[in-house]
């Protein structure tokens, strides 16, 4: 059985092919991440916007804890302007609005707009 030389430009071309699939998956990894906490950020908005439904504004203790729910998805500098932070009248719209940075360079804003129904 004889064998045959191989070269070393197989060799190269099979481990550029590895680094370049190596890169590949580390940049889904991190894409991925990031839209985990996004959709994260948008189901913490979702339950404070049912909260405030039922109260007619964010309360202050539910923004202590909105905040701190955010902050433990990796958001942010976070900010809640232009959020019903003063009770509103029934039948009135009430809004979230969640702004920050995922991973610290992402910007998001996060909008949520519904009815107070208390």
């Amino acid at each position: 059985m004889s064998r045959e030389e191989g070269s070393v430009g197989d060799l190269l071309a099979a481990g550029l092919c590895m680094l370049a699939m190596t890169v590949l998956l580390l940049s889904y990894m991190d894409n991925v991440q990031l839209i985990y906490g996004k959709t994260a950020v948008s189901q913490i908005a979702r339950k404070y916007i049912l909260r405030m439904e039922t109260t007619g504004s964010l309360t202050e203790s539910d923004r202590v804890l909105l905040l701190q729910e955010l902050e433990a998805v990796g958001a942010t500098e976070l900010g809640l302007d232009g959020s019903s932070l003063e009770s509103v009248g029934y039948g009135n719209p009430v809004i979230l609005l969640i702004r920050g940075r995922l991973e610290g360079e992402y910007a998001f804003e996060e909008k949520r707009v519904s009815t107070a129904k208390y």
